[in-house]
């Protein structure tokens, strides 16, 4: 070899070395490596941007940033710390979905092409075409209320609710967001591995991602509310970010299979209805993508009142932002009590009377109704105003 050459390949193989060992740092159980973010390649100056941006929101509770799996920052609220829970809503969809993908990896079930069928005896009916990519595309075509079946949140059997909803148009051409889509996964993975999916949850992410201070919710005939409703902190949803950013990897386990991260992070709808943001988003396998282009490409897990871990892989970046909540100490299964009967009054109505009927002490958490809630000073306006800038600052922390 021409000795001029070896001496160039000397400075890239040390490059090369730098980046390879940056990406394979995951955090331990107990602990979390704390770096100056100028070490990682990102600015500081960028970084308070981001932060700054996402607490001009008084319901920002706490806020995480990652880089090569470090945390290069952190800002919480008053009163609140990095043990402090929040409540995923919807983030939880993604959690789930991922379950799908580690059974298909160890051959309990298929492929995503599956019929539903297959694995639900009951959806051998007018449902019969649905497949499992149907459902975590939200695109099954089952019925689509305006409330997008969140009145399901109020019933004593979610399950019970989703097995009776028919079909509306057929599967594989609509996107519509269906809280019902996900909350079948619990019982789809029920039949495929004889174990609910908060067992799995525990046995096949938590656990090796050294996550232990968390909840699960069920509803009150304990059914796993796989649609919404996991309870931890800022910096343990920050590691379900990380374990998509390492292509399913942690540490030297494959947790999930590459070729299903791959597959999640795609784009398949890639314009989706408008909900209080312009910015042009887009879905896949209950992840949301809200940037996509030669610059980056950030897709997100999303809860109901602001609650978010967006996901860089390229650029190995994790921002989870969640929201005000106060931590609940008496269970993780539902409990509606005298609150059940506002569960026809409409969801948002049913939301300000609960909420009213709290902060008034007509009812208590914990005794009256036991139940995730997020309360006026957790639920999001800024945040959701100043979406598309803060999707462009975390797209700027990879920026040269």
């Amino acid at each position: 070899m021409n000795p001029n050459k070896s001496l160039l390949l000397i400075p890239l193989i040390a490059i090369f070395f730098s980046i390879n060992s940056s990406a394979s740092y995951f955090p331990s159980e107990a602990s979390w490596e704390i770096a100056v973010p100028e070490d990682e390649g990102v600015s500081s100056q960028r970084i308070d941007k981001l932060l700054d941006l996402s607490f001009s929101d008084n319901a920002t509770q706490s806020v995480v940033v990652i880089k090569n799996g470090k945390i290069i920052s952190e800002r919480y609220a008053e009163d609140y710390d990095k043990n402090s829970h929040g409540t995923s809503w919807s983030m939880a969809k993604s959690y789930y979905a991922a379950l799908i993908g580690i059974s298909i990896d160890k051959g309990e079930i298929l492929s995503l092409d599956d019929k539903v069928s297959d694995y639900l005896d009951y959806f051998n009916d007018e449902r019969s075409a649905i497949t499992l990519r149907d459902l975590l595309d939200m695109s099954s075509g089952l019925e689509f209320p305006s409330h997008e079946h969140e009145k399901m949140f109020f019933q004593s059997d979610h399950l019970k609710y989703a097995k009776s909803v028919g079909v509306e148009k057929d599967a594989g051409i609509k996107f519509e967001y269906n809280n019902v889509n996900s909350m079948l996964l619990g019982d789809i993975l029920i039949k495929a591995t004889g174990k609910r999916a908060d067992v799995l949850f525990e046995e096949r992410i938590l656990q090796p991602l050294g996550i232990n201070d968390y909840k699960l919710w069920k509803d009150e005939n304990g059914n796993v509310m796989t649609y919404c409703c996991v309870d931890m902190s800022a910096r343990d949803y920050s590691k379900l970010g990380l374990l998509f950013s390492r292509n399913g990897m942690w540490n030297e386990e494959q947790i999930i299979s590459k070729e299903f991260v791959d597959e999640t992070f795609q784009v398949v709808w890639d314009i989706t209805p408008q909900r209080w943001t312009t910015l042009k988003r887009a879905y896949s396998l209950h992840w949301w993508v809200s940037k996509y282009d030669d610059e980056s490409k950030i897709f997100n897990t999303s809860g109901k009142f602001g609650q978010f871990t967006f996901v860089d892989r390229e650029n190995d970046v994790i921002v989870t932002r969640i929201t005000k909540y106060d931590q609940q100490d008496f269970g993780d299964t539902q409990k509606w009590g005298i609150m059940k009967y506002l569960r026809w009054a409409g969801v948002e109505n049913a939301i300000s009377i609960g909420r009213m009927l709290l902060d008034s002490g007509s009812i208590e958490a914990g005794s009256d109704i036991t139940s995730p809630v997020t309360n006026e000073n957790g639920a999001s306006k800024e945040f959701y105003q100043n979406y598309g800038e803060i999707i462009d600052a975390i797209a700027d922390l990879s920026r040269d």
